[in-house]
């Protein structure tokens, strides 16, 4: 636990966070940060705590590990509580949300509240003696990622990055994992957030996970899916999603996506194809609808019934079956010799060919060098896509799996070696 933050570094945050909230969060008062809906399923709980806890602690600057382990803790904490102070009375509405019984409610600003209160009780606890560390130090791959709205009303992309996600779980093995998720939304961004807030929780919950990761990514985005449609009926809500998650496990890369944001992978500066993005147009998803007594048109692209522009969502109910929520699932071993995932939307790949992506990143790195490593690179590289002509929401995440530096240092060296190897003039 927190194996790689110093115990200085740890209780001096700790120190700070209990001065500036020396006392219980009041229910009379409102939460520091907002929750993200107001009224939650129990399904729901872990998702929104974990997104709510997130937050506030990445606005004060947390140390990632110390983070996830606070929330982790107040988790747990929560959920051995009672919470019928919190459940709401069940009404003709509720009751019309399933065919089988009443989902119950509760009232999410005063759970919330609570689970605050028992955030700052674990913070007080471990400024008084911290965990013990369980493990060695953990070194995180280095991430980059950029997302703007660019020229689109509003920004309906939203991203997920965990790099210690066996932490916030309490998954206790000998498999290290990371995940990753770009989540792109249309007509609204109330798809993309309860994805983006729920998938990773869905999937630590999964069976599979340990022996079939692909299988527990395709069962976990159907189960979001279903999830959001109980929401999206109760709330009056009309929006979907495509998605795109990425996990790193032990020497494995596991990708699992719906609809047309993509996932690439680059080894020895060549890119390596993980995925077929979901398009009307792709001809098995054309017979697919088509079978199911639906239709693909040409209507400035290829749409749905000339509807949505995705044949594979999480949302779009009404156009479900044929906007279909079954996930795929690519399994790729690692070598060690890979350079970098990206994660993009198709505000990105509409505009950029993955062939063009190596250069692209190498060429941010080189601009980068000197100015402290490679948190720039994605902002690089959506500046790029925006001045190629894309409109769209852009969104690109950049997982690096050997040190950037060295890259470069590749980089040069082979720069080098053709320089020697060119045929000189007389």
């Amino acid at each position: 636990m927190m194996g790689n933050v110093e115990p200085a570094v740890a209780r001096s945050f700790l120190e700070k966070f209990l001065e500036e909230f020396p006392e219980p969060f009041s229910p009379d008062n409102p939460p520091p940060v907002n929750p993200l809906s107001r009224k939650i399923s129990h399904k729901e709980i872990r998702g929104e705590s974990l997104d709510l806890g997130l937050r506030l602690l990445a606005a004060r600057d947390t140390p990632l590990s110390l983070s996830v382990a606070l929330c982790e803790a107040a988790v747990c904490e929560l959920m051995r509580s009672d919470l019928t102070p919190f459940q709401l009375p069940k009404d003709a509405e509720q009751q019309q949300e399933e065919d089988g019984p009443p989902t119950a409610l509760l009232e999410s600003e005063g759970l919330q509240h609570l689970f605050l209160n028992k955030l700052r009780d674990v913070a007080a606890s471990w400024s008084q003696q911290l965990p013990t560390p369980q493990g060695p130090s953990k070194r995180f791959n280095r991430c980059s990622v950029h997302a703007i709205r660019n020229t689109r009303r509003k920004m309906e992309d939203r991203h997920v990055t965990i790099a210690d996600f066996n932490q916030l779980f309490g998954i206790q093995d000998a498999v290290d994992r990371q995940y990753y998720a770009v989540f792109d939304g249309h007509g609204g961004v109330d798809a993309a957030t309860f994805a983006a807030t729920h998938l990773h929780v869905v999937l630590s919950q999964q069976e599979d996970l340990v022996k079939d990761p692909a299988a527990a990514f395709k069962s976990a985005f159907t189960q979001v899916d279903d999830m959001f449609k109980v929401k999206a009926k109760r709330e009056r809500l009309r929006s979907g999603s495509t998605g795109l998650a990425v996990l790193l496990a032990g020497g494995s890369l596991h990708v699992s996506w719906l609809g047309d944001s993509q996932a690439m992978l680059v080894r020895q500066g060549e890119p390596v194809t993980l995925m077929d993005p979901h398009k009307p147009e792709r001809e098995d998803e054309k017979q697919r609808i088509e079978s199911l007594g639906g239709c693909i048109a040409f209507m400035g692209c290829w749409r749905v019934n000339g509807t949505y522009a995705v044949s594979r969502a999480i949302g779009d109910f009404d156009q479900k079956p044929y906007v279909s929520n079954m996930a795929d699932s690519s399994s790729t071993k690692l070598t060690g010799n890979e350079d970098y995932v990206l994660l993009a939307c198709d505000g990105f790949f509409d505009v950029v060919r993955p062939a063009e992506v190596p250069g692209m990143v190498l060429e941010a790195l080189r601009e980068a060098e000197g100015r402290g490593g490679c948190e720039e690179v994605a902002q690089r590289l959506v500046a790029q896509a925006k001045a190629a002509g894309s409109s769209d929401n852009i969104t690109v995440m950049v997982v690096f799996l050997r040190e950037p530096g060295q890259l470069l240092l590749e980089d040069q060296s082979d720069l080098g070696e053709a320089a020697a190897a060119a045929p000189t003039q007389d």
